[in-house]
Protein backbone atom coordinates (compact mmCIF):
# COMPACT_ATOMS: atom_id res chain seq x y z
CA UNK A 1 0.00 0.00 0.00
CA UNK A 2 1.25 3.67 -0.79
CA UNK A 3 0.78 6.11 1.55
CA UNK A 4 1.57 9.87 2.26
CA UNK A 5 0.22 12.38 4.74
CA UNK A 6 -0.55 16.04 3.61
CA UNK A 7 -1.23 18.89 5.56
CA UNK A 8 -3.99 21.75 4.83
CA UNK A 9 -4.42 24.88 6.75
CA UNK A 10 -8.10 25.40 7.63
CA UNK A 11 -7.72 28.65 9.66
CA UNK A 12 -10.13 30.04 12.24
CA UNK A 13 -13.44 29.27 10.75
CA UNK A 14 -15.48 26.39 10.24
CA UNK A 15 -14.68 24.60 6.37
CA UNK A 16 -15.19 22.54 3.97
CA UNK A 17 -12.14 22.03 2.18
CA UNK A 18 -12.26 20.54 -1.19
CA UNK A 19 -9.61 17.65 -1.65
CA UNK A 20 -10.51 16.63 -4.87
CA UNK A 21 -8.39 17.87 -6.95
CA UNK A 22 -5.14 16.66 -4.73
CA UNK A 23 -6.75 13.51 -4.47
CA UNK A 24 -7.20 13.18 -8.34
CA UNK A 25 -3.53 14.02 -9.00
CA UNK A 26 -2.11 11.77 -6.25
CA UNK A 27 -3.99 8.66 -7.81
CA UNK A 28 -3.39 9.79 -11.73
CA UNK A 29 -0.69 6.81 -11.98
CA UNK A 30 -1.51 4.57 -9.94
CA UNK A 31 -3.89 1.74 -11.95
CA UNK A 32 -6.97 0.43 -10.43
CA UNK A 33 -7.59 0.28 -6.76
CA UNK A 34 -8.66 1.55 -3.64
CA UNK A 35 -8.22 5.45 -2.22
CA UNK A 36 -8.60 5.90 1.93
CA UNK A 37 -8.82 9.81 3.07
CA UNK A 38 -8.10 9.77 6.67
CA UNK A 39 -8.15 12.64 8.87
CA UNK A 40 -6.31 11.42 12.14
CA UNK A 41 -7.94 14.13 14.12
CA UNK A 42 -10.68 13.50 16.89
CA UNK A 43 -12.58 16.59 15.40
CA UNK A 44 -12.53 16.11 11.58
CA UNK A 45 -14.08 14.49 9.40
CA UNK A 46 -14.18 13.40 5.29
CA UNK A 47 -17.23 13.67 3.24
CA UNK A 48 -18.31 13.19 -0.11
CA UNK A 49 -20.64 15.73 -1.49
CA UNK A 50 -21.12 18.60 -4.09
CA UNK A 51 -19.45 21.76 -3.28
CA UNK A 52 -19.70 24.81 -5.05
CA UNK A 53 -23.16 25.39 -5.15
CA UNK A 54 -23.59 25.48 -1.48
CA UNK A 55 -24.10 21.84 -0.66
CA UNK A 56 -20.69 22.83 1.28
CA UNK A 57 -22.45 25.76 3.39
CA UNK A 58 -25.84 23.52 4.08
CA UNK A 59 -23.81 21.38 5.28
CA UNK A 60 -22.02 23.62 7.77
CA UNK A 61 -25.23 24.78 8.44
CA UNK A 62 -27.22 21.27 8.84
CA UNK A 63 -24.27 20.42 11.64
CA UNK A 64 -24.45 24.21 13.35
CA UNK A 65 -28.41 22.97 13.85
CA UNK A 66 -27.41 19.45 14.98
CA UNK A 67 -24.05 20.73 16.86
CA UNK A 68 -24.73 24.35 18.30
CA UNK A 69 -21.58 25.85 19.54
CA UNK A 70 -22.59 26.50 23.34
CA UNK A 71 -22.21 25.88 26.43
CA UNK A 72 -24.14 22.41 26.57
CA UNK A 73 -21.32 20.29 25.70
CA UNK A 74 -19.43 18.48 28.92
CA UNK A 75 -16.20 18.08 27.07
CA UNK A 76 -15.42 21.81 27.55
CA UNK A 77 -11.91 23.27 26.70
CA UNK A 78 -10.41 25.45 24.43
CA UNK A 79 -12.99 27.28 22.50
CA UNK A 80 -16.84 28.03 23.63
CA UNK A 81 -18.69 24.71 22.07
CA UNK A 82 -15.33 23.03 21.43
CA UNK A 83 -17.55 19.98 22.41
CA UNK A 84 -19.30 19.70 19.98
CA UNK A 85 -16.63 19.36 17.05
CA UNK A 86 -15.44 15.82 19.15
CA UNK A 87 -18.74 14.93 18.35
CA UNK A 88 -18.78 15.10 15.05
CA UNK A 89 -17.21 12.41 13.48
CA UNK A 90 -19.80 10.11 14.60
CA UNK A 91 -21.61 12.28 12.01
CA UNK A 92 -18.97 12.97 9.45
CA UNK A 93 -16.75 10.09 9.90
CA UNK A 94 -13.09 10.46 9.95
CA UNK A 95 -12.14 8.74 6.67
CA UNK A 96 -13.46 7.74 2.76
CA UNK A 97 -12.88 5.39 0.57
CA UNK A 98 -13.27 5.97 -3.15
CA UNK A 99 -12.75 3.29 -6.17
CA UNK A 100 -9.72 4.30 -8.52
CA UNK A 101 -9.98 2.90 -12.10
CA UNK A 102 -7.56 3.40 -14.64
CA UNK A 103 -5.87 5.85 -12.62
CA UNK A 104 -8.88 7.99 -12.32
CA UNK A 105 -11.24 8.22 -9.34
CA UNK A 106 -14.52 7.12 -10.02
CA UNK A 107 -16.72 9.86 -8.25
CA UNK A 108 -20.11 10.64 -9.86
CA UNK A 109 -20.58 13.75 -11.73
CA UNK A 110 -20.95 16.50 -8.85
CA UNK A 111 -18.77 14.55 -6.00
CA UNK A 112 -16.13 15.58 -4.56
CA UNK A 113 -13.69 15.08 -1.68
CA UNK A 114 -14.02 17.39 1.66
CA UNK A 115 -12.39 18.05 4.60
CA UNK A 116 -15.11 18.92 7.43
CA UNK A 117 -13.76 20.79 9.98
CA UNK A 118 -15.72 22.62 12.89
CA UNK A 119 -12.73 22.83 14.95
CA UNK A 120 -11.22 27.27 15.08
CA UNK A 121 -8.98 26.21 17.42
CA UNK A 122 -6.43 23.84 15.24
CA UNK A 123 -5.80 26.00 12.19
CA UNK A 124 -4.03 23.07 10.46
CA UNK A 125 -4.74 19.24 9.51
CA UNK A 126 -3.50 16.23 8.37
CA UNK A 127 -4.68 14.10 5.81
CA UNK A 128 -3.74 10.37 5.30
CA UNK A 129 -3.78 9.20 1.57
CA UNK A 130 -3.49 5.61 1.02
CA UNK A 131 -3.95 3.57 -2.34
CA UNK A 132 -4.71 0.04 -1.97
CA UNK A 133 -3.75 -1.80 -5.09
CA UNK A 134 -6.05 -3.58 -7.20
Amino acid sequence: MDSETRRYRTGDREVVLDLTDDCRSWVTSRGDGLLHVFVPHATAGIAILETGAGSDDDLLAALGDLLPADDRWRHRHGSRGHGRSHVMPALVPPYATVPVLGGRLALGTWQSICLVDLNVDNAERDVQLSFLRG
